[in-house]
């Protein structure tokens, strides 16, 4: 092979490995809407640190923190969690596949199962 041949083969290469990064990084993400009720149960006790605190901190603060959470409601700490679960509203919210929290849908089935098995072991903190 000449040397223009493969320089221009190496450039090929190159734009179609630029063009499958480009293709694999526009995808959406498909939310899984598992009811958390079918998976196994979960072994041991779910506590707020650090289990459910990862939660908050991974699907809930972006908008739900400081001085100007989203709707007043602020779930950086284990009392506000807390209070917002007794209250029925965050487990509402967070199963709602009409209305669901966070708003980009549902967050995995696993998370929600935390959640729940959280209030049934009675809301452990540490």
């Amino acid at each position: 092979m000449s040397g223009i041949n493969l320089s221009l083969m190496k450039k090929l290469l190159l734009i179609a490995l630029n063009l499958a990064l480009l293709i694999s990084a526009c995808t959406t993400a498909v939310i899984e809407d598992t009811d958390p009720n079918t998976l196994p149960p979960i072994q041991g006790v779910i506590r707020y640190v650090p289990e459910i605190q990862g939660v908050m901190t991974n699907y809930c603060t972006t908008c739900h923190s400081g001085p100007a959470a989203s709707t007043g409601v602020n779930l950086t700490s284990y009392q506000n969690v807390r209070f917002y679960t007794e209250s029925g509203n965050l487990v509402e919210r967070v199963n709602s596949t009409t209305n669901p929290m966070p708003p980009s849908g549902l967050m995995p089935a696993i998370e929600r199962q935390r959640i729940a098995k959280w209030v049934e072991d009675g809301f452990p903190q540490n």
